[in-house]
């Protein structure tokens, strides 16, 4: 189960494990508002030479574990919404891509998303792709996912 949190990648970068971590309230599965710390998760974010340390918890009730991740990146990604949501404006305006990035990471991006426009909103979406990410982010999904 994965809480986003407001956490400063910066500071977080800087103190690791000594991260003033704020604990949820309680388990997002069962309700109980008994967690245990459940140790760290590496997790890599663009702009960053290591991985960063994601605080775990774990509810003693029904077992659910639960990483703490900052706002704005999607589970799973590197690169924040922000980021992925700019590859895809400056592509759909001008055919570029963002310079600093892997082109075959933004082709990746560009890909799965017009993949999920093609089955979730079918070929009638006129709107556009940015509108679609918006969207498609607004029906609370990862707009550039490879799951369908």
């Amino acid at each position: 189960m994965v809480i986003l949190s407001a956490i400063k990648l910066k500071q977080l970068f800087k103190k690791g494990r000594d991260y003033p971590w704020q604990k949820p309230q309680g388990c997002p599965r069962c309700n109980s508002c008994r967690l245990w710390g459940h140790g760290f998760a590496e997790a890599n974010f663009d702009g960053y030479q290591r991985p960063l340390l994601l605080k775990l918890y774990r509810c003693p009730d029904c077992g659910c574990v639960i990483r703490l991740r900052p706002k704005g990146y999607f589970k799973r990604f590197q690169a924040s919404v922000d980021t992925i949501r700019s590859s895809i404006v400056l592509k759909s305006k001008t055919n570029r891509w963002l310079p600093g990035i892997s082109r075959s990471r933004q082709c990746h991006w560009f890909r799965s998303l017009s993949r999920r426009i093609k089955v979730y909103l079918t070929d009638t979406w006129c709107r556009g792709v940015v509108a679609s990410f918006d969207y498609l982010l607004q029906l609370g999904q990862i707009p550039v996912s490879r799951a369908i």
